[in-house]
């Protein structure tokens, strides 16, 4: 990625419902992502982060409230789910599911351009996996499969990007790696919201943050989120919770 192709989209949440079997996964959240803040999700286990990533991102809908996205439609988003959603027995080399990212501008049917297949090299060298253009997904490591994806939301080159767990079941080493992306997108200006479960990561490198267990505890600035109070607060509400299907 490197300059946006379009004005940077900020992403308003206006009393959000979430629920599965009329249990709710998210409950009356409201709040705003600014333009070109970078956000983490944390929570319990349970506490609805994901499902509030699948929901932002269109794959599931609300119960109730709404999510508006401003500055972009929903083609100005990149979506990365948990590594354990994918599946990697599907037949298909790294080149394949890194070009993937081109989809909206090359088409899922057409064949890429030279142009096209440069950045996917390049998206592919720049992940650290030149050389693997050719193996099947399923012979990567976790830590390579997650490079590989990266790779491919380069190739969206979306004003919104959506994380979930990115940096799970991956080593330090790539863990680092990903994470130094992550901050040059966040320089380049767009709106980044991860989910993690590693507190200390997010306080060293993500700005904000949003606490939640499946209601909202606090959203704000890092540092006056993740106190003791309110991570001692999050556990109790999220306890208190029936649990859901």
């Amino acid at each position: 990625m490197n300059a946006l192709p379009g004005p940077v989209p900020a992403l308003s949440i206006s009393d959000l419902t979430v629920a599965y079997d009329r249990v709710p996964a998210v409950h009356h959240l409201t709040g705003r992502f600014e333009p070109g803040s970078l956000t983490a999700i944390v929570g319990p286990n349970g506490a609805g982060k994901s499902t509030l990533l699948k929901s932002i991102a269109g794959l599931v809908p609300p119960s109730e409230g709404r999510i508006t996205l401003e500055g972009g439609g929903r083609d100005r988003i990149a979506y990365l789910p948990q590594l354990a959603e994918i599946d990697r027995s599907f037949p298909i080399s790294v080149f394949d599911v890194v070009s993937l990212g081109l989809w909206r501008e090359a088409g899922l049917f057409h064949a890429l351009t030279h142009e096209n297949e440069r950045r996917a090299r390049a998206a592919i060298a720049a992940v650290g996996l030149d050389g693997f253009e050719r193996k099947q997904v399923g012979t990567l490591s976790a830590g390579q499969l997650q490079r590989a994806l990266f790779a491919r939301l380069m190739l969206q080159d979306a004003g919104l990007v959506l994380l979930d767990e990115p940096f799970a079941a991956v080593d330090e080493r790539t863990a680092g790696d990903l994470l130094s992306l992550v901050a040059e997108w966040h320089r380049e200006g767009r709106t980044i919201i991860a989910v993690l479960h590693d507190i200390e990561r997010v306080r060293e490198a993500f700005p904000d943050t949003l606490l939640i267990a499946r209601e909202p505890v606090a959203w704000g600035p890092t540092q006056e989120v993740l106190t003791p109070d309110n991570l001692r607060r999050a556990r109790y509400i999220s306890d208190s919770w029936p649990s859901a299907a």
